[in-house]
């Protein structure tokens, strides 16, 4: 079969960096944000500092589940026209560059209008090591899954606090690659109670499956990266790049800027 994706260097990044004692640094970024090759360099430059995976989101009109801060990204980028073949040449770009895997983090519909047999072959065909898809039910999920192991993509599922032990297991018996675990941080609680229920999230997850769980909560800086790295295979960091590009004055700073983060969050991840 041609066109195979790399749902096995996923699954070996995030195996080599457990091997080292550590969690994984995945970084998520939306395409097309600040442009198309913005958002390339950007990945680039995440890479270059430290990221073991990456996350390129495709910009949808309502993010149902993404803070303030990439809703403005997805803005901007849906305003300059951005389109899943823009998405597919990240992807593909930021994967020749580094050799580093890569996922599209979207919701359903744009892949349902697109065609499921279509997107998969195309991101496999870029080098995608999979999906991470947080709308769409496990239940309507047998033709996604069906075409991504066909092509050897990772289907990365998101569990949350309010999903029942029954529903984990549920969840990450159709998932592969790894679990996603959301956990919202500062809106519904204090830090530390947040935090605790990420890693009660986190337990209650590894007793339904041997994937990785990572975390995405909002994680913004190395002291949160090591207390979440001390419970999970892997912390997720996508608003704290983003705002830094939103933030700032030139294309050159942002990069800058988000090189140096992710050094700093791959030094948080590394337990010792």
């Amino acid at each position: 079969m041609s066109n195979q994706g790399n749902i096995e260097l996923l699954s070996a990044t995030l195996a080599k960096a457990k091997s080292e004692d550590r969690a994984a640094l995945v970084a998520y970024l939306p395409a097309g944000f600040p442009t198309v090759d913005g958002a390339i360099e950007a990945a680039k430059a995440i890479i270059a500092g430290g990221a073991d995976v990456v996350e390129i989101g495709l910009p949808h009109s309502d993010p149902v589940l993404d803070g303030a801060v990439i809703q403005t990204a997805d803005d901007i980028a849906l305003r300059g026209g951005v389109k899943i073949a823009d998405v597919l040449r990240t992807v593909r770009e930021t994967f020749e560059a580094t050799g580093v895997p890569i996922l599209v983090m979207t919701y359903w519909n744009p892949i349902d209008r697109y065609g499921v047999e279509r997107f998969t072959a195309e991101l496999a065909a870029a080098g995608g090591a999979g999906c991470i898809l947080p709308d769409l039910p496990v239940q309507e999920s047998a033709l996604w899954r069906e075409h991504a192991a066909e092509h050897a993509l990772a289907t990365v599922f998101v569990v949350a606090p309010s999903s029942r032990d029954e529903r984990l297991a549920t969840i990450t018996a159709a998932g592969s690659g790894f679990v996603y675990a959301a956990s919202l941080m500062g809106v519904t609680g204090t830090r530390e109670s947040v935090g605790n229920e990420a890693q009660e999230l986190v337990r209650r997850t590894r007793t339904t499956t041997e994937l990785p769980v990572c975390v995405g909560l909002g994680v913004s800086n190395a002291v949160q990266a090591k207390q979440v790295a001390g419970f999970a295979d892997g912390v997720i960091v996508g608003s704290a790049f983003v705002k830094l590009l939103l933030d700032a004055p030139d294309e050159q700073a942002g990069l800058a800027a988000v090189r140096a983060l992710a050094g700093e969050l791959a030094e948080g991840v590394r337990r010792s």
